[in-house]
């Protein structure tokens, strides 16, 4: 077993290796040039992942037979340590013979609905204020993306100045809308993407390809127990996703609807999620402010998202119980872990979106 830190290598004769995944017994071909990430997304394998950069440690396995190279990584996501004794990240890993992995990590609902990531021409057909610093975006593109809800694409557009950018975003649309795909974007200070839509780097009409779909927080199905919904910022993208699929399912389950944000002037949707809540009396909408002024009329919810999520979860008895899927910044989503903890919830029933502001992951 070895382990090196190299660059890819262009090669004009590609080889392929057998890679194979225990404990589930899964094989499949990894060229050279691709990591063992990249090669599982093309062959339809859904195998533990966030960021696809090396940052989040999602895929973290164990080497247990053959030679490979890794590609540049955070030493917050695989440590010294960890190294030494064999773990790899799998969206690092080039192999140079076949290998042998043991998955730390795996899900085989997850890997039962398995879809190949695959790329997609497009063109942006619309795209809108929502907030002073969020936006609407419309991509149709040229044949149908299956995806479940919750997940994200990489978008890639040549702005009016020829760079190219790539970011990553969660569709906001249900799974049965397949080639009019709808995003919610935050506008960051530095965010390339999202400041170019206000400034007319990249316009209406521009062409985009779209990859996808990846990501490991999409609803799941035929389970008890209420859901539960912890958005912030455009994690509403996702969660707009998860509950209106969550609807068309006809599941009779109680739906716990949590979205953070700063001021009353941050929230939207709202004419939406007021006619949706009254045509299903089993969706409760829980919009929490921490910067609301004092005077600003507000009788909802104040403080942090998660200290209600804590808070109500608690005063309605509803610790260790259903499904939570919580998507936004990380601040938002390293706050929220120890409060799930703390009420019980099974670590298989919680699914996160850590946005961020790279691409990558589901961010900008």
């Amino acid at each position: 077993m070895g382990v090196h830190t190299a660059a890819k290598q262009t090669e004009t004769a590609v080889e392929t290796h057998t890679v194979r995944l225990e404990p589930v017994g899964v094989e499949f071909e990894v060229r050279e040039d691709e990591t063992v990430l990249e090669a599982a997304f093309r062959q339809g394998i859904a195998l533990p992942h966030g960021c696809k950069e090396g940052q989040c440690s999602a895929c973290k396995c164990v080497l247990v037979e053959g030679e490979v190279d890794l590609l540049k990584y955070s030493t917050f996501a695989l440590n010294d340590s960890e190294r030494e004794s064999g773990h790899i990240l799998m969206c690092r890993t080039m192999v140079l013979d076949d290998l042998t992995i043991d998955l730390l990590n795996y899900d085989e609902e997850v890997l039962s609905k398995s879809i190949p990531v695959r790329t997609f021409a497009g063109r942006i057909t619309g795209f809108g204020a929502l907030t002073h610093d969020i936006r609407g975006v419309e991509i149709e593109i040229d044949a149908p993306l299956k995806f479940w809800a919750g997940q994200y694409v990489d978008i890639t557009v040549t702005t009016e100045e020829g760079e190219t950018i790539t970011r990553s975003f969660s569709m906001a649309n249900p799974p049965g809308e397949t080639q009019k795909l709808r995003f919610i974007i935050k506008k960051y200070p530095d965010g390339k993407f999202s400041n170019q839509l206000d400034s007319g780097g990249i316009r209406l009409g521009a062409s985009v390809s779209v990859t996808g779909p990846y990501g490991m927080c999409f609803r799941r199905e035929g389970r008890e127990g209420p859901v539960i919904l912890v958005g912030a910022g455009s994690g509403m993208s996702p969660v707009w996703s998860i509950l209106h699929d969550h609807l068309a399912s006809g599941e009779d389950r109680e739906v716990l609807f949590f979205y953070g944000a700063r001021t009353p002037e941050d929230l939207f949707h709202l004419d939406e999620i007021a006619a949706l809540t009254e045509a299903h009396p089993s969706v409760r909408f829980i919009p929490v402010l921490s910067h609301a002024a004092v005077d600003c009329g507000w009788e909802g919810e104040r403080g942090f998202v998660h200290e209600a999520v804590s808070r109500i979860l608690r005063e309605e008895g509803i610790e260790g119980q259903g499904d939570v899927y919580a998507c936004g910044p990380p601040p938002m989503i390293d706050a929220l872990q120890p409060v799930l903890f703390m009420l019980d919830f099974d670590s298989d029933r919680i699914f996160f979106d850590r946005f961020t502001t790279t691409s990558g992951a589901s961010g900008h």
